[in-house]
């Protein structure tokens, strides 16, 4: 997608790995492994980046919080000026948690409940984003409710093709679940443009994440743009223009994403509809600012396999048994020889792998691993299955680290357990 410039905030100084100005090792011995560790940097420069590229539109950046939706993540970001995305109840109760003012606020998903619908129409976000013509009529119907009007914008499903690193991740093709279908939008924009009790103020697509090609950017921008002038001919009060998230991450050895390119793909087209644009990025923004510090536990050769068993696994990082996903590992203090292995975590399924055959560090008992780029969909899609607690997320920022999130506990764990039942008859 084009060379960047963009750095990587994990480096190795004197024999070992550092985050900014602060080791991984006193880290792992001051709380304990599995735990995440992120850069704050990190987070500000890719904002940065994206903001600057697109200086030449008026826009707002709505991080997408289902990429991480951790306070500590969420104030870096609200400093620099960054919005948030959300797509249920709980995630909007985060970001107004977090300080994000409910102007500053788009609320998405598809499926979103009643409950969460009156929410955000009480809250006043920025934008409730339907997703088909049933959701119209019940926030319509929650409006008229309420005595709101509810300032809406269409999810369109463009219907391009999406070539990307899992068919999990792709969103905007024909029979995705995701938008209204974009041959339904006028007959459904009818409908919202004569209810006194909803304004439709903008178009909004999301094509996929981890996007291989800028290409179905420029297809569904086109498209969009399309039924943006049908729809301010027919009288929208149309004033945004969401082209979405899916900027990449690198998780291995690809170049960054090319934001001047991407500029230039969007820019002149919404500053041709004289709209202000949003983008949702999130991988993009918080991937690559996150690592997993995990401790070697065994060395287990067995059946022609060497594993490396860990004290993480797809209860930390979900991500290789459900994508197949790539994250790249290393030793924290390497002790210079290279083994072929599997990197295994504690939990009981076959499936519980952070690598397969790769080669990688000669880890024994005792040392801790990095597993790269999981600031995005780590923590936030983390499980306690096996009755495991939940692990900490540090932040670094320079020389100085805190806990976001404390570890889980046990007690934790069963809080919400009733000790007594109290019975009820039908």
């Amino acid at each position: 997608m084009g060379a960047g410039v963009l750095g990587r905030p994990f480096q190795r100084r004197d024999g070992t790995l550092w985050c900014e100005e602060v080791p991984l090792e006193a880290i792992a011995a001051a709380v304990g492994t599995p735990a995440y560790v992120y850069s704050a940097n990190a987070l500000r420069e890719r904002y940065r980046a994206l903001d600057a590229a697109l200086a030449g539109v008026p826009h707002r950046i709505h991080y997408s919080m289902k990429a991480n939706s951790s306070r500590g993540l969420l104030r870096v970001l609200q400093a620099e000026g960054c919005r948030a995305d959300v797509v249920s109840g709980g995630e909007l109760f985060r970001a107004l948690r977090a300080g994000f003012a409910p102007e500053h606020i788009i609320f998405g998903g598809v499926g979103k409940r009643r409950d969460e619908i009156v929410a955000g129409l009480e809250a006043g976000v920025l934008l409730i984003n339907v997703e088909s013509a049933a959701e119209l009529e019940i926030v319509e119907d929650e409006a008229r409710r309420l005595g709101v009007r509810a300032r809406i914008a269409f999810r369109v499903n463009p219907e391009v093709h999406v070539a990307n690193a899992h068919q999990y991740i792709a969103t905007g093709s024909r029979g995705h679940k995701f938008g209204i279908p974009w041959g339904d939008v006028p007959a459904v924009a009818a409908r919202a443009l004569a209810s006194p009790h909803i304004e439709l103020a903008g178009l909004d697509m999301h094509v996929g994440s981890q996007l291989l090609s800028l290409a179905p950017y420029r297809d569904g921008v086109e498209r969009l743009a399309e039924l943006a002038r049908l729809l301010q001919q027919q009288g929208a009060p149309l004033r945004f223009f969401d082209a979405g998230g899916g900027l990449p991450a690198r998780y291995d050895a690809e170049d960054a994403p090319d934001l001047a390119l991407f500029a230039e793909i969007i820019v002149p087209v919404v500053q041709s509809l004289g709209l202000e644009l949003i983008v949702e990025p999130g991988r993009f923004v918080v991937a690559e600012s996150g690592t997993l510090l995990t401790r070697v536990l065994y060395r287990k050769p067995t059946g022609g396999t060497d594993f490396v068993i860990t004290d993480a696994g797809m209860s930390e990082l979900l991500r290789p048994s459900h994508y197949d996903a790539f994250h790249a590992i290393e030793s924290l203090r390497p002790r210079g020889g290279q083994a072929t292995v599997d990197v295994v975590g504690p939990i009981c399924e076959t499936g519980d792998f952070l690598a397969r055959d790769r080669q990688m560090d000669d880890a024994q008992p005792g040392d801790v691993l990095a597993v790269h780029t999981t600031g995005a969909y780590g923590y936030v899609m983390a499980l306690t299955y096996n009755t495991r607690p939940r692990a900490p997320e540090v932040l670094v920022d320079g020389s100085r680290w805190a806990i976001i999130s404390r570890r889980e506990t046990l007690e934790d764990l069963v809080r919400l357990e009733a000790e007594t039942l109290e019975w009820k008859e039908a």
